[in-house]
């Protein structure tokens, strides 16, 4: 039975008993305007514990420093479902529903991948709350070779799904940089296309650009190991640059290997400020604007 918004996650987080310091940090400075969280997973629990930081308590810890406007994203038909039923509960939220990467091999292995497309295809015409289709696209890190063919198969259907219904296509993007680019062209992207938790290089940043597509960066561009990304990051116009958390993955540092909440977005913002040596106020304007363009107001 799926969990609802009120009752609890849809799962934990895979790895959460691997980690050591399950400790929530603090909350950082406010931002001086507010901005989005443009991709979380509200529904995946990830505490100490393995504690669930229910919606209510995750809404009102992110708009008191500054984040008052959340993307739930779903990415199987559970999480699907519950981000619709919470977008639809919650002022503060809208959805993105999709079939991540990895579970399109998954569902095809056991016969179910045409029916959870139709579920999706339903889910993204059921409230005014979704706003996207996605986490799609391919991951060429976790899914072996043999399971390629499918999952493009997969994020051609999610391209169609978001042009018929007039929504942003967020694009999960791991190792698959060259595929990504060439079924987007193939298929022919939609009006509104947003790399989430960019992970290219300048190069493919300025692909992106030139495209059109909007990019926003996670946590990552925080990481001491992540100049390649920082340099990327410098290549994209601000009027083309989102922020998110991915939460509760990709934690920014100081805090990297702690749980991830929207109440962090504040580190990333100011990361991304200094690397385009721009004020966090002119950071966060053009955040809230880019946000904008991509998901509509909320």
């Amino acid at each position: 039975m799926t969990s609802t918004p009120a009752s609890g996650p849809t799962r934990a987080r895979a790895d959460a008993e691997s980690r050591r310091d399950r400790r929530r940090p603090e909350p950082p400075e406010p931002l001086p305007r507010p901005v989005a969280d443009s991709h979380c997973h509200l529904d995946i629990a990830d505490g100490p514990d393995g504690q669930w930081l229910p919606v209510e308590e995750a809404v009102a810890m992110a708009a008191a420093v500054g984040v008052p406007r959340i993307v739930q994203i779903g990415c199987d038909l559970p999480g699907a479902r519950w981000a619709v039923e919470a977008a639809d509960r919650y002022d503060a939220l809208v959805a993105g529903v999709a079939l991540h990467p990895n579970e399109a091999p998954v569902l095809a292995a056991s016969g179910d991948l045409d029916a959870a497309l139709d579920e999706i295809d339903r889910l993204t015409g059921s409230s005014s709350r979704v706003r996207a289709v996605g986490e799609t696209g391919l991951d060429h890190f976790r899914t072996p070779e043999d399971g390629w063919k499918v999952q493009e198969d997969s994020f051609r259907a999610h391209i169609a799904l978001a042009k018929k219904h007039g929504k942003a296509l967020a694009i999960h993007d791991r190792d698959a940089h060259a595929d990504i680019l060439r079924v987007l062209a193939e298929e022919g992207a939609p009006d509104r296309v947003l790399m989430h938790c960019f992970s290219g290089d300048a190069e493919m940043a300025r692909e992106c650009v030139r495209r059109g597509y909007y990019l926003s960066f996670a946590g990552t561009v925080t990481f001491k190991n992540a100049e390649p990304l920082r340099q990327a990051l410098r290549e994209v116009p601000l009027e083309r640059v989102l922020v998110e958390t991915d939460a509760p993955y990709l934690t920014p540092s100081p805090y990297r290997g702690r749980p991830n909440a929207s109440y962090l977005i504040p580190i990333t913002v100011r990361q991304i400020a200094q690397v385009k040596d721009v004020d966090v106020d002119t950071v966060c304007t053009s955040i809230a604007a880019a946000t904008a363009a991509v998901f509509g107001t909320w």
